[in-house]
């Protein structure tokens, strides 16, 4: 086996780590995309004979990548137009079932990721998610292990303080998401008031390309009215249960193109957090996705 083949067989390995990686750094498949590529081009030029943990020092080189390009999309978001959320990244329905991953890919735990600074974030998501030590996140950072140990503790009371209350079983999920399919097939507003948290969120991604929501909307009453608005729209629509960010989400098309995608957060119950991504930009990658799926599945 040539110095290439090794250096394809340990990254193909370990390609899914380092996507999700870079994706929980990122909040965007399509730039975690870019890091896999830059660092593939980087690992191929490395002698792997003198590489004793292949694992670690793919991570360490995505890592990187990652936190150099996350440093760049912060001074992007500071101009994006609306509410900001992640690229929408297709997950199997079993991913709701590890309680641990959902919850560090959700919509709401990368929400509260983007409040942190970029190396906070780069070393809790490589130390709390993936469970570095922190020798191997220093070198990752370019920090002292002691410098590493204190930004950790600052990142874990930081997320602490913010991150999703309690642990959702998937049983709760699925009841909650047929209540609410129920309420829009049905067109019930109380039905819909009834199944949402009387703190419930929506949040909708438009990028100043599509229309959407230019600011929060918050309370039962007005989450369930600004629905109740949008059920006229699918008169022409199909609407696709699936799983997003380890969470329940419905796929709205028109046609063949997918038009809106809603991530809901359930918490005891009632669904707390609505995440409506509309931007072009960021639906394309997923759109790639469900067509990759389809026809592997066919």
């Amino acid at each position: 086996m040539t110095g290439t083949d090794k250096a394809t067989e340990a990254f193909v390995a370990h390609r899914n780590l380092l996507f999700t990686v870079a994706y929980e750094l990122l909040g965007s498949a399509a730039d975690a995309e870019d890091v896999l590529q830059e660092t593939w081009l980087r690992w191929v030029g490395v002698d792997l004979d003198t590489v004793l943990d292949q694992r670690a020092y793919l991570v360490r080189i995505a890592s990187r990548q990652a936190l150099q390009r996350l440093r760049t999309l912060g001074r992007r978001k500071e101009s994006y137009v609306g509410p900001w959320l992640p690229e929408p990244l297709l997950t199997a329905p079993d991913v709701a079932e590890d309680v641990e991953l959902a919850d560090s890919v959700s919509m709401a735990m990368l929400l509260v990721l983007e409040t942190l600074k970029p190396t906070e974030r780069a070393v809790f998501v490589l130390r709390e998610v993936f469970g570095l030590e922190y020798d191997e996140i220093a070198e990752a950072v370019d920090k002292k292990p002691d410098a590493v140990r204190q930004i950790a503790h600052r990142a874990r009371s930081h997320v602490a303080a913010r991150r999703p209350r309690g642990v959702v079983s998937a049983d709760q999920t699925r009841d909650a998401l047929a209540a609410f399919q129920r309420a829009v097939n049905t067109g019930d507003l109380q039905g819909l008031v009834d199944i949402l948290a009387p703190d419930v969120v929506f949040l909708g991604d438009g990028g100043g390309v599509v229309q959407a929501v230019p600011r929060p909307v918050v309370g039962a009453d007005k989450v369930a009215r600004l629905l109740a608005m949008g059920i006229t729209r699918l008169a022409d629509a199909s609407l696709e249960v699936t799983h997003i960010n380890g969470q329940p989400a419905l796929i709205l098309r028109f046609g063949e193109e997918v038009d809106t995608v809603t991530v809901l957060h359930v918490d005891n119950g009632l669904i707390a957090g609505m995440y409506a991504v509309r931007n072009p930009a960021k639906l394309s990658h997923l759109a790639e996705e469900i067509t990759l799926t389809r026809s592997s599945d066919t």
